[in-house]
């Protein structure tokens, strides 16, 4: 099954320093019926502007990986880390048994971020935090695993779920196939142009739920850069 999510029907936030959109049920955004797929909890379309961002706050038990698409993001919180993740690369926040982190955009113009939460594969996880570079043109026509925790997908961010984030950059006319197994699901999301999932055409920062389908055959109507998550 194939259920696309356009892009404007998104639950929507918007602040003097934050537009957010909400791919499943968030804060002030509540719909029964996008309470998450499998794992998946959260994905948050975010669009920050310069100078300001997320002061500090809490966290616990939550997989939170950021995706950043334009722009930067800097990462603090209260166990000693400070990193800039840059566009196209990726960091990782396990929450565990608590943290306090804050997110800033320190950058002269507006940062574009795709936040995802999955559910750990339990409770109690030792909190940590990680950033890595995936240079796009490593990910030119196929997709590269960026945040896993399962364990084939070496080079990949850990998370605690048997679950995994991946991106790729593809050109017109260019297709990339995931396989799902047996029970799993999937959410895409092109961060920028126009693909299509089996066939039905998608467009940029729209969702695609994907459920009881064995295979996902993703192909660039134009030059794209996409980022999937594969959850039990």
């Amino acid at each position: 099954m194939i259920d696309i999510r356009p892009f404007n029907g998104l639950g929507k936030f918007k602040i003097d320093w934050l537009n957010a959109s909400h791919h499943f049920s968030f804060g002030h955004y509540n719909d029964p019926n996008r309470m998450g797929l499998g794992a998946l909890r959260v994905w948050n379309d975010d669009t920050i502007e310069p100078g300001t961002g997320f002061d500090p706050h809490p966290h616990r038990d939550m997989e939170i990986i950021t995706y950043v698409r334009k722009g930067a993001i800097t990462h603090q919180d209260r166990l000693g880390n400070r990193g800039r993740t840059e566009a196209g690369d990726v960091q990782v926040m396990s929450a565990g048994t608590g943290i306090v982190h804050a997110e800033y955009n320190e950058e002269p113009d507006e940062t574009q971020i795709f936040q995802i939460w999955i559910l750990p594969d339990a409770a109690g996880h030792e909190p940590r935090w990680d950033a890595k570079a995936f240079p796009k043109e490593d990910r030119a026509g196929e997709l590269v695993v960026l945040a896993s925790g399962r364990e084939q997908d070496s080079g990949a961010l850990r998370i605690n779920q048997d679950a995994a984030v991946l991106g790729a950059t593809i050109t017109k006319g260019q297709k990339v196939v995931h396989t799902l197994g047996s029970g799993r699901k999937a959410y895409l999301v092109p961060a920028v142009g126009t693909i299509s999932v089996n066939g039905q055409p998608v467009k940029a920062r729209d969702g695609v739920a994907i459920t009881d389908e064995d295979e996902i055959e993703i192909l660039a109507e134009e030059t794209s850069e996409i980022v999937l998550v594969d959850v039990p």
